[in-house]
């Protein structure tokens, strides 16, 4: 009998994460909720179906909170949720570690 083998959770993770703009979306959302015309002022080179996607994708995964609130104009706002909040720290991380390693990334830079 086959047992199914487990997902690797960095993998998982890495898919979730991956592209360009999940991991943007995350950090322009910790400060607070956000209203999708804000996250597009934040990132003006993604698209509006580009953002609707994303978002759609981190909702889905349980890490972005899509409120709609009643009324007319609808208005609807965009917040981390709680094991959202957890990945904070590691986008900061990730940002520490780009910022310290000027030097040792500047041939890279350079390439790109």
């Amino acid at each position: 009998m086959k047992t199914a083998v487990s997902p690797c959770p960095i993998e998982e993770a890495m898919v979730l994460l991956s592209g360009r703009w999940p991991t943007l979306l995350l950090y322009y959302l910790q400060p607070g909720p956000k209203r999708f015309n804000e996250l597009r002022r934040d990132n003006p080179s993604i698209s509006h179906r580009m953002l609707t996607l994303e978002l759609r994708k981190l909702e889905a995964a349980g890490v972005v909170r899509r409120t709609a609130h009643p009324g007319y104009p609808l208005r609807v706002d965009y917040a981390l949720t709680a094991s959202g909040r957890k990945l904070v720290p590691l986008i900061d991380a990730l940002g520490d570690w780009w910022s310290e390693s000027a030097g040792e990334r500047a041939a890279f830079v350079a390439s790109a």
